[in-house]
C-alpha cells in the first residue's frame, strides 16, 4: 500500500471521530473526558485493525483471491453507509453520554468498528501490519483531538460533510483495492 492511500485510508477511517468530536465539542464537554475520549480512540483505531487483520489472514488463506473481493466489498459498503449518513438528520449529541468511563469507551468504540473491517481486508490482500495500524490510531487520534480543538470555530455542518468525505474516500479505496 503507498503512503498516500495509506493516509486517505487513515483520514477517512478517522472521519467518524472527528464528527462525533466535532458534535461532542460543540455541545460542550469536559477538557478531561475529550482527552480519554482521544486516547481511546487511538487506541481502538490501532487495536481493531490487528484484531481484523489477523481474521482477514486467516480468511485469506481459506478463501483464496474471493477473500479480497469480500474485503473491498466491506469498505465499499462501509464508504456508501458513511455517505448516505451525512444527508440523514443527526440527532444532538449529548454530553452527559460521556459521563462515566464506559460511556466514553462506548463512544470511542462505535466509531472505531470500521477499523475492525480494515484491518480484516488488510489480512486478506496482504500489508503491514504494524506500520498500518499504528498510521491509523496516530490519524484517528489527532483527527479527534483536532476536532474538539477546532469545535469553537466551527459550524455543525462540517461534522455531516467530513463524513461524507470519509464515505467517499472508504469507496474509492474500496475500488482501487480491486484493481
Amino acid at each position: 500500500m503507498s503512503v498516500g492511500t495509506l493516509a486517505l485510508l487513515a483520514a477517512a477511517l478517522g472521519t467518524d471521530a472527528f464528527s462525533l468530536s466535532l458534535g461532542l465539542g460543540l455541545a460542550g464537554v469536559r477538557r478531561k473526558q475529550a482527552v480519554i475520549l482521544v486516547v481511546v480512540v487511538f487506541l481502538f483505531h490501532v487495536l481493531l485493525p490487528i484484531l481484523g487483520f489477523w481474521l482477514g489472514e486467516i480468511f485469506g488463506r481459506v478463501a483464496g483471491q474471493w477473500a479480497a473481493y469480500v474485503g473491498a466489498g466491506v469498505l465499499f459498503y462501509l464508504g456508501v453507509k458513511m455517505i448516505i449518513g451525512s444527508f440523514k438528520q443527526e440527532a444532538t449529541v449529548n454530553p452527559s453520554a460521556l459521563a462515566g468511563l464506559f460511556g466514553i469507551v462506548l463512544l470511542g468504540l462505535s466509531v472505531s468498528m470500521d477499523a475492525l473491517s480494515v484491518g480484516f481486508t488488510l489480512g486478506v490482500a496482504g500489508g503491514q501490519l504494524f506500520l498500518v495500524a499504528g498510521v491509523i490510531g496516530v490519524v484517528a487520534g489527532l483527527m479527534t483531538a483536532a476536532a474538539f480543538i477546532l469545535a469553537k470555530w466551527v459550524q455543525g455542518w462540517v461534522g455531516q460533510r467530513a463524513q461524507l468525505v470519509g464515505g467517499i474516500v472508504l469507496v474509492g479505496v474500496s475500488l482501487r483495492l480491486l484493481l
